[in-house]
């Protein structure tokens, strides 16, 4: 293909990722089902496709998209839901490819154990892009976000490396479970060794951090560096990246300035709209690659590959969760010491999930680009040189899983969670932040006492007073919206015209000063320079008001 006929291809698939973000806006529907239907369409009209490059995604796609999720993701919520993440994201995903694998042993003619065990790691992890989407936007309960972006974190890893021994296995002609899990260990293991040690290199690097550019090169870096790291020494690149990008962004407050962190946030979001829609697009272009194969089997063959493979990924999610749910949960709670404060804080970690939650935690396991680039990794024949077990049958499995799971549970999961009346607590969301906010700035009313104690010979009486009249408002009005809070019995964010007013009175002020700088400019009287300094200035003042009261 030619330079010219790629760059058309990309600039279409972005100009598409676009217009689906706009609808998907619109009508509430997920832009990754969007997406995935429009490269349906595209796949079937006459004209050229692109291929998906299973190397490709998992080099240079996969480990951006998963970093950028591992930075907004909690390390605190993730340990305190330590249990129910390991066991979705490490004993889900072996159960579903071990089910899956003998499924097809028993029931597909000609399969191998080692085959339905590939074809079962590669649809057991869900991929939590499009479930988060809408979560977020609908208001899931915190803990639920929690559970989904664990799990989507760490059980790529998990599948991964298990595809690897299976394809191992069927080349070789035979699969050993105990290899098989000995194998895996060492490369969980490793990986969490490489992930920890590159995130300790960027926290070496924090002196260079305050310069926004090297913080953003720094940071686009990193899990490209975890994940060649970790597979230069044969170990999972994934979970690499994952750990790397959890420690790392626990430390992100500490790390650089004010100003680089703002950029590198802005550069990654704009990094993963842009990947994460070209992937859904690439998804659904790949359905004439994977029906091409399937003459060669039989219809029933086909109906039973795909209805074990649909069903378990179904099935089985609910029903281990309601399983697991049901385990003692004591053992668990001992894990940080043996006080009875310890003790409750193992009884809060570890809260039972309630019907709804269950409910929609089960539909929330969404396959999606992890999965088509793993099957794809299948290769064409085994080291002996003779044609890999039913590989065509394989891939067309993963992309009806995929379709299932994506457009129809993407589609529904939204009404779902309604129905259900599962959401956040806003006006608890919104309390904690107030109460940080009246912590943070009575610490710096601390620091100025300190100060004016202290009598330093360049600072001036003047300037401490101006800071302590500006820090004692800020104080009034976070005070004020506890007030309303505290008077408020729902768990909505009551209405305060007030401070609704008072944001509108803010946002004029400076609409005003940048109008004002414009005629400067345009009048000749200012340089364009001198504009962006002063108008970053004010952008940066309009980035601390909320969008709605907080």
């Amino acid at each position: 293909m030619k330079v010219e006929t790629t760059l058309l291809f990309i600039l279409a698939g972005v100009a598409v990722v676009v217009a689906m973000r706009w609808v998907a806006a619109k009508t509430g529907l997920p832009a990754a089902a969007l997406l995935t239907v429009v490269g349906i369409v595209y796949a079937v009209l006459p004209g050229p496709n692109i291929a998906l490059d299973p190397h490709l995604v998992l080099t240079l796609i996969l480990p951006p998209l998963l970093y950028n999720a591992a930075l907004n993701s909690s390390l605190v919520d993730i340990r305190r839901n330590l249990r129910t993440v390991i066991s979705l994201s490490v004993v889900l995903v072996l159960l579903t490819a071990l089910l899956i694998g003998y499924g097809f042993s028993l029931f597909v003619a000609g399969a191998t154990l080692a085959a339905g065990v590939a074809i079962g790691a590669a649809v057991a992890p869900p991929d939590p892009v499009a479930a988060l989407a809408i979560g977020k936007r609908i208001g899931l309960p915190r803990n639920i976000v929690t559970l989904i972006q664990g799990e989507g974190l760490l059980n790529d890893a998990t599948a991964l490396t298990l595809l690897s021994v299976a394809l191992a296995a069927a080349s070789n002609g035979k699969f050993s479970f105990t290899s098989a899990v000995g194998e895996f260990v060492i490369m969980a293991v490793g990986g969490v060794i490489a992930g920890i040690l590159v995130a300790y290199g960027v926290r070496t690097a924090r002196p260079i951090m305050h310069d926004p550019l090297i913080a953003n090169a720094v940071s686009l870096a990193t899990p490209f560096v975890a994940y060649l790291l970790a597979e230069r020494v044969h170990v999972s690149g994934v979970l690499a990246v994952v750990v790397a990008g959890l420690i790392v962004g626990h430390d992100m407050p500490r790390l650089g300035s004010g100003a680089s962190r703002l950029q590198v946030s802005a550069v990654w979001r704009l990094v993963d709209f842009l990947l994460e829609g070209l992937v859904f697009l690439m998804i659904g272009q790949q359905l004439p690659a994977v029906v091409r194969g399937l003459s060669q089997y039989e219809t029933s063959t086909i109906v039973i590959a795909v209805a074990i493979s649909v069903g378990v990924v179904l099935l089985l999610r609910p029903l281990f969760l309601v399983l697991t749910q049901m385990l003692p949960i004591s053992l668990h709670t001992r894990l940080g010491g043996t006080s009875d404060e310890t003790e409750q804080r193992g009884r809060e970690r570890e809260r039972r999930l309630n019907g709804k939650e269950i409910t929609a935690l089960s539909w929330a396991g969404t396959r999606g680009v992890i999965t088509l680039a793993a099957i794809f990794t299948v290769p064409l024949t085994t080291k002996s040189g003779a044609p890999f077990p039913d590989r065509d049958l394989l891939l067309f499995c993963a992309f009806v899983v995929v379709l299932v799971t994506l457009v129809g549970q993407g589609v529904t999961f939204a009404p779902l969670v309604r129905i259900l009346g599962l959401r956040a607590n806003e006006a608890d969301k919104v309390r904690l932040r107030n109460e940080a906010r009246s912590a943070s700035v009575q610490a710096a009313l601390d620091r100025l006492d300190e100060i004016d104690h202290e009598k330093h010979d360049d600072v001036e009486d003047a300037a401490i007073e101006a800071m302590r009249k500006q820090l004692g408002h800020r104080m009034e009005r976070y005070r004020r919206r506890l007030d309303l809070l505290d008077q408020s019995d729902s768990d909505r964010v009551p209405h305060s015209p007030q401070y609704e007013a008072g944001l509108r009175v803010r946002r004029a002020v400076i609409d005003a000063q940048r109008d004002e700088l414009l005629r400067w400019r345009d009048a000749d009287r200012l340089s364009d320079e001198g504009l962006r300094v002063l108008e970053r200035e004010l952008d940066f003042e309009e980035r601390l008001l909320p969008d709605r009261p907080r």
